[in-house]
């Protein structure tokens, strides 16, 4: 990737999605402390009930700047992945000045590789 020329990079869109939690995060959050002391009460952090909410964005950004932006609710699976790839990944490249031929980069996260995803690629 590192040798391509730099006009390559001017037909490149980034693409991925993030959730973001109106309280807290998702995953595990880890306080280390020496064994047998209290734990400070500055580093507990409160929980709200059923989740408190979140909004699920898409986006992709290129050399020109960035392209659409897709909030959602709910988990994104390879359906809703691909429908927004239809929706958005085109429009946002012809937005963006990059037109028809350019090439899309993301992650290997499941429902990016899915079978779906990649037979739309093509």
């Amino acid at each position: 990737m590192l040798n391509k020329p730099e006009t390559y990079w001017n037909n490149v869109l980034f693409a991925d999605e993030s959730k973001f939690n109106i309280f807290g995060s998702d995953g595990r959050i880890m306080v280390w402390r020496r064994k047998n002391k209290e734990l400070n009460p500055k580093n507990l952090v409160g929980t709200v009930k059923y989740d408190g909410g979140g909004v699920l964005v898409w986006g992709c950004i290129s050399a020109s700047g960035l392209g659409n932006l897709v909030f959602t609710d709910g988990i994104m699976n390879r359906v809703l992945y691909l429908n927004i790839l239809r929706d958005y990944l085109k429009l946002s490249a012809q937005n963006s000045g990059i037109g028809k031929n350019f090439v899309s980069y993301q992650d290997n996260d499941p429902k990016h590789t899915a079978l779906n995803v990649r037979l739309w690629s093509l």
